[in-house]
């Protein structure tokens, strides 16, 4: 996926571009999953072209999971195959994408590709800002768009370390939130207001990961070092709050772990197809998904189903290729040479005598 002037998600195009080839220290890695975040919007938009430099024709995307299919010399970590996560600088949304080794970690098993895929921009980010913060007991803390990827991590990462959380959302995201113990407020102005109706605690931290809220933290007493934001240049400039970027290798496996240890949960709120990215970006720029939006390359169709192909949660991740097939009962698929045929039994009769038939083989020598 590329784009070749500033706008909207109008501007994306697939582009048949040679499979590009390792080189020394690099792994090439086929893409099953890759996420999308606010940053990538803000950068598409030109917004702030002076600090997110786009060369043209630009590529997209930072996180991904995947299969190994080439590594280059030197590489000593990963052979073909591996199961992976791991990021790059610009251009994971891709069906194949080169990445230094030192970027890639195994994928935990129990982690699928969907989360797997989008898990490095929002888990390092939500990681670096709640420890940055030292966020713990007694610190009360305000989340706007809580019930993003970022904000439901971070607001997870805060409560886990003792801190009570507040978070703005969509009203008709208010239950999701409060499964995270979040306590929910409205988005709009008047924020400030609507959380003093809440508590009369000091909010002590207030992670923005919505923008243009940097004049409800102040007028919620919060000190500027404390304010941090992904996308809010003008806070930076304007109110000194704290810029965040996301994490390294390290800290993508520390969250990793977590998910795949079930302590935290990445929701993903819908899986599109890299033809359909888009409006995924249409959807994210609405700012009210519950979870992440991800990029799924490949996406299973079954007959019958009810759901748009595009719009499947589930991947193919084991063979690897759409398997349109009919209807059958379970004794048609189910193998002779697995347990002791008695379920085919019940339909189709007795089988045949094969281990009987097999002892009767005199034996070697």
């Amino acid at each position: 996926m590329r784009f070749s002037a500033f706008g909207g998600p109008e501007v994306l195009e697939i582009q048949e571009v040679p499979t590009p080839e390792p080189g020394p220290g690099e792994v090439l890695v086929e893409v099953y999953a890759a996420g999308i975040s606010p940053v990538e919007t803000a950068v598409r938009l030109g917004t702030n072209a002076d600090r997110w430099p786009v060369e043209f024709p630009s590529g997209q995307g930072r996180e991904f999971a995947g299969v190994v299919a080439g590594v280059g010399p030197g590489v000593t970590r990963f052979r073909r195959g591996a199961e992976v996560m791991g990021y790059v600088a610009r251009g994971a949304q891709a069906t194949h994408v080169v990445v230094p080794e030192g970027q890639l970690l195994p994928k935990p098993i129990s982690l699928s590709w969907e989360v797997a895929g989008s898990l490095y921009v929002a888990g390092t980010t939500a990681l670096g800002a709640v420890e940055s913060l030292n966020l713990g007991r007694g610190d009360l803390v305000v989340i706007t768009a809580a019930a993003g990827g970022i904000g439901c991590l971070a607001a997870q990462l805060a409560k886990a370390r003792g801190a009570e959380v507040i978070g703005s959302t969509a009203d008709e995201r208010f239950d999701f939130v409060r499964q995270f113990g979040v306590v929910p407020v409205g988005y709009g102005p008047g924020l400030a207001e609507r959380v003093r109706a809440i508590t009369d605690t000091p909010v002590t931290a207030f992670l923005d990961f919505l923008g243009g809220q940097a004049d409800e933290a102040a007028e919620l007493g919060v000190a500027p070092t404390r304010v941090f934001t992904t996308t809010d240049w003008a806070a930076v400039e304007d109110h000194d709050a704290v810029k965040l970027y996301a994490g390294d290798t390290i800290a993508l496996g520390r969250v990793a772990q977590l998910v795949a240890d079930r302590q935290v949960r990445l929701p993903i709120a819908d899986v599109f197809s890299l033809g359909e990215i888009g409006d995924a970006y249409r959807q994210l720029d609405h700012r009210d998904s519950a979870g992440k939006i991800v990029i799924g390359m490949k996406l299973v169709e079954y007959k019958g189903q009810k759901v748009k192909p595009a719009r499947l949660k589930q991947q193919d991740v084991t063979i690897g290729v759409p398997t349109p097939h009919d209807r059958v009962t379970v004794e048609d698929v189910l193998p002779p040479v697995i347990g002791d045929g008695r379920a085919r039994r019940l339909r189709t009769g007795p089988i045949p005598q094969v281990v009987a038939a097999a002892a009767a083989v005199p034996p070697a020598g």
